[in-house]
């Protein structure tokens, strides 16, 4: 596996009881001026499903799978809740690590999507003494093995409708809404967020085959409401939509988030439950065999070449 000792999977992290909720939270917007009242709105969502996220366990599944098909071991650390990147980088210096690369959980370019991952990697080896480099692998929105997993959950998705719907369904695809300032500078020249999902949802379409429709939208908006995010949300699209039946693919996500099993699972399906709109939602990536092999593939591909200290900026902070 080139030159690397070890593999880390790097995550967003998620609460695992009630308890953890707030103080999850409260990490996730520190500096972003959320209002408080969308804190405990969200709150809500978690404690709907126990005050647990689904992300942490699908991680630990991810790892099970990826750790029988590499020759390395594999550490995890997240960036918002434990085990902590800090915490995963310790326990590697200990263990003698000295190179390894990063797994990242997100496929796309943003601020939020990369640059804050890099960032939050970045503090946590300063914070580590002997702490090993770390090499953040390549971004795999259009890998064979991402879009053949979205290919079939896709497509066992359409199998779940009714039969007199499937020919003639929808794809929407869903991605998070991210400030639309921070879409027009995400990539090396701007602008890459939006154009990736558009391409991997394009991927997934033509290997479906057909002259199938499909959209692009967004879900999970947070943040001041005064500050234009991408639009359209994927509720008020279904509201809109010209379809007999919508299948949602959760593009952007490469495992279950709170936010997809809440804002598609609950309040997208309530949505299309009130219009009479069958609808069903592609599982993420998760483990599917194709997924895991990729991890593999891309450690054994050239070491990539780091982007730019401009790529990607940090949008400004509101504090308060």
């Amino acid at each position: 596996m080139g030159t690397y000792d070890a593999l880390l999977v790097v995550s967003f992290g998620g609460p695992e009881k009630p308890d953890d909720v707030m103080p999850f939270l409260e990490n996730v917007v520190r500096g972003r001026g959320v209002p408080r009242e969308r804190l405990l709105e969200v709150e809500a969502h978690y404690q709907r499903f126990g005050g647990s996220s689904p992300i942490n366990q699908q991680c630990r599944d991810l790892i099970a799978a990826v750790e029988p098909t590499i020759d390395l071991p594999v550490y995890w650390g997240n960036r918002n809740w434990h085990p902590y990147l800090e915490d995963a980088l310790r326990q590697m210096a200990a263990d003698g690590v000295r190179k390894a690369a990063a797994f990242v959980t997100s496929a796309y370019s943003s601020y939020s999507a990369c640059r804050q991952y890099l960032e939050d990697i970045s503090l946590a080896r300063a914070a580590v003494e002997g702490a090993p480099e770390v090499v953040k692998l390549r971004h795999y929105f259009d890998h064979p093995g991402f879009v053949a997993a979205m290919v079939d959950h896709t497509r066992e998705a359409l199998d779940r409708l009714p039969a007199e719907h499937r020919d003639a369904a929808r794809l929407v695809f869903t991605a998070h809404s991210i400030p639309i300032s921070m879409a027009r500078t995400a990539g090396p020249s701007g602008g890459a967020y939006e154009a990736q999902l558009r391409q991997a949802a394009s991927l997934v379409t033509a290997e479906l085959g057909g002259e199938r429709e499909w959209d692009l939208v967004w879900q999970s908006r947070s943040g001041s409401p005064h500050i234009p995010w991408l639009e359209p949300d994927v509720c008020d699209h279904l509201a809109e939509v010209d379809a007999s039946a919508v299948v949602l693919v959760p593009v952007g996500f490469v495992s279950d988030h709170m936010e997809v099993v809440y804002d598609l699972d609950v309040e997208a399906a309530e949505v299309a439950g009130k219009l009479g709109l069958p609808l069903a939602r592609a599982a993420t990536a998760g483990t599917h065999p194709r997924f895991v092999s990729m991890v593999g593939e891309l450690l054994a591909e050239p070491e990539p070449i780091m982007c730019a200290a401009t790529c990607c900026p940090a949008p400004p902070r509101r504090h308060g």
